[in-house]
Order: structure tokens, then sequence, then C-alpha cells
């Protein structure tokens, strides 16, 4: 075959993309400014909402293209124009056409408002931008010393903190956070127990430390699930934990959140579940439970992280990634990632009770359950959940 046939025209693997998050005031420009000193951003885009919110002019060195500039660091910065995928085909279209130097990553920094969700969906979602990139991960950055009152006042602050992947606590070294840092630890936990918790102060938030949390290992281009999923931070944090097999579901009410009450009013809506089983899914219910699922409840799905066992193919188990309704198309991996075999599916759900996962799964396999749902009346009518079967709304 010729240097000019299909293979030539493939488009390159995926092109991983950060999405920076954080409330207002909580230090995500100066993190963002310590982030373009790292040599572990060279080649990499950033993408910025306004060049005057951060301070970049000591790290400038020169304006490439009008609308991008060149950090010392190797970056290139650019804001968004338009809308975030008219900012990212144009960056694909400079990059082919060689008009920038390739870039190995993209990074995206949000709004202080922003609800991350939308900017997630473009990328999972989008047919040729899922093509050419890949989520690697949501950092989310929480002041220490007003952390706790911005998560009681703002819904969006419990959003961003519970759909990420890594949480850079800020301004620990203030004396006003001394007595707000282990409580406010303590409940991001309780939040989001599969987010890794990095301290400012301390040094830990670094490129190393905050990119490459993606699903797949940046070295040996293969996928690295055990970390991706961490659905033993779930587990071990005690939070829904609903175990599916023939020992352990017959007759027995799913765990209820030891949280359920929580004072804080806006955190009493979001939790933490993980499902966990030792039978393999039927195949020909696996998109159906999916699809079921995101029409029933989508907008509560803020975010899905899993690895199942089909009955199709035992020792190819499906990767399946989702941010409320939107679902990265599942991919198939060459084995599991370790000795443990079991199905292992984490969410965090906003105003849901995870009863009616569990009851939906349980339907599938065939399995008797507690409050399991009507699918029947689902599929009548699935943008309006029946309300037994422990549904909410």
């Amino acid at each position: 075959m010729s240097a000019e046939g299909p293979l030539a025209r493939r488009p390159p693997p995926p092109i991983p993309v950060s999405v920076l998050t954080g409330f207002l005031g909580a230090g995500k420009t100066t993190l963002l400014n310590r982030l373009l000193k790292d040599p572990d951003l060279a080649d990499t885009v950033v993408i910025i909402n306004e060049f005057g919110e951060v301070g970049l002019d000591h790290l400038l060195v020169e304006a490439a293209d009008g609308d991008m500039i060149l950090m010392s660091s190797g970056c290139l910065c650019c804001t968004i124009r338009g809308d975030l995928i008219s900012t990212l085909e144009d960056l694909l279209r400079r990059r082919d056409n060689g008009r920038i130097t390739p870039f190995r990553r993209v990074l995206i920094e949000t709004t202080g408002l922003a609800d991350p969700a939308p900017v997630l969906h473009t990328i999972m979602y989008h047919p040729y931008l899922l093509m050419r990139f890949r989520l690697d991960g949501v950092i989310t950055v929480v002041d220490a010393v007003n952390g706790a009152a911005t998560l009681d006042a703002h819904e969006e602050a419990v959003k961003q903190a519970a759909v990420a992947d890594r949480i850079v606590l800020t301004k620990t070294d203030m004396p006003e956070a001394a007595a707000n840092e282990a409580a406010l630890r303590t409940r991001l936990q309780a939040r989001n127990p599969g987010a890794h918790l990095l301290d400012a102060a301390k040094g830990e938030a670094t490129a190393a430390h905050l990119l490459d949390a993606g699903l797949y290992n940046p070295d040996s281009k293969i996928p690295d699930v055990r970390r991706w999923l961490n659905a033993e931070a779930y587990e071990d944090h005690g939070h829904d934990h609903h175990r599916h097999d023939h020992d352990h579901n017959h007759g027995h009410e799913p765990h209820r959140d030891q949280h359920a009450h929580d004072p804080n009013r806006h955190d009493a809506r979001i939790r933490a579940h993980v499902l966990t089983s030792d039978r393999l899914m039927p195949k020909s219910g696996f998109d159906l439970f999916l699809d079921l699922l995101r029409q029933a409840h989508g907008p509560n799905l803020l975010r899905v992280k899993g690895l199942i066992g089909l009955d199709d193919d035992p020792e190819r188990p499906v990767v399946i990634h989702g941010v409320q309704h939107v679902f990265h198309p599942p991919t198939s991996l060459e084995g599991w990632p370790d000795a443990d075999r079991r199905t292992r599916i984490v969410f965090i759900l906003k105003d849901m009770d995870p009863s009616f996962i569990d009851g939906l799964w349980n339907a599938f396999m065939g399995e008797p359950g507690i409050d399991r749902p009507d699918a029947a009346a689902l599929t009548a009518n699935p943008l309006k959940p029946p309300t037994s079967g422990g549904l909410l709304g």
C-alpha cells in the first residue's frame, strides 16, 4: 500500500483533554499560571476564556497567529472563539495544515460559574471531536478558606467537585484555613470518594499529578482501568455499595447512604454509589440497560464510570463512561486489568435513589430485587419515570 493510501490518511491517536474548573476566587488562575511554567505542559494548548484574566505577560515569548500566544514553557495559549467546538476544530485545522506545532494535549479552563458538564459533552459526543480528542480528566480547584461557604451557597460548586478526577485544595497555608480544612476534606471525599485530593500549598498540584488521569496510560498506550475507575475508594469510604450475585442479593434492601440527611442542603442532593456483580450481563440487555438508565435519569447521572463483563465475550470486558445523558461509545478491552473479574460501576448521582439502578440491573440480570423499576413503563414514557421502584421526582 502506498504512503498515500488509507493508512496515511487515518487520524493520529486521540489527543487527551483536561478540564480545569473551580468556583470564583478558588485560585484557579494562580494554579493555571503555575502550571504554565511546568515543563510537563510543553506541547500543550491551553484554552482560556480571556487572556486578561490570567497574568501571562512575564511568560509571553511571542504572538503566534493573532489570537494565539506562545509561552516560554512551550505551551500555546488561545481564547475561546465563539464556542468551544469551533475553537477545537480550528486548532485541529491549524495542526493538520502545519500552521502550528503539533500539540500533544489540551487544557481547557472554564469560567468560575460554569457547570463543567457541557464542556465534557463536547468532547464525548461531537462525532469529529470524539475521533480526534479523548477526555483525560476534570481538575477542580477548591478554596480551603471559603470552600465550605461556597459549597453551602452554590450548587454549581458542589457539582464541580462531584465530577472531578482531581481536587486541588488552595490557600491551605493561610491561618484561616486551619479550622476548616479537615471538615472540608471529609465533605469532599463524602461526595466524591474517587477523586484524588491534592494540596497546592504543599506543591502537590503539579502537572504530573493532575494530568494523565484518564483511562489510558500515556507511556504504555494501554488502558489503566483500575486507577481510572478507583472503585476501591468508594468501597473503602463506606458509600452505597450494592453487591449482586447468587449469595448476596436475594431479599436484601440496598444499603442506604449514611449521608442522606446531610445538613448541607446542596451536598444532600449528591451521593456516590458503586455497583458490583460477579455475574456477566447478557449482551442483549447491555445497550438497553444503559439507554433506560440515561433516559429515565440522564440529568441526575453526574458521572458514571464502569467496567462490565458481558456473556458473549467474558474475556473482553467493556468500559463505559458517561456524564449525565451523554455516554462515550463503549470500548472493549483486550482483557481484564487484574484478577478481579467483577463488574464494577461507580456513580455520582444527584437527586436520585441508587435503588433504581440496582433494581434495573436486577431486572436485566433476571434476578429478584427490591424496588425493581417497571421497564415497560420506562420504555413507554422514558422521560417521566414511574414513581415506584425508588424513583425520585
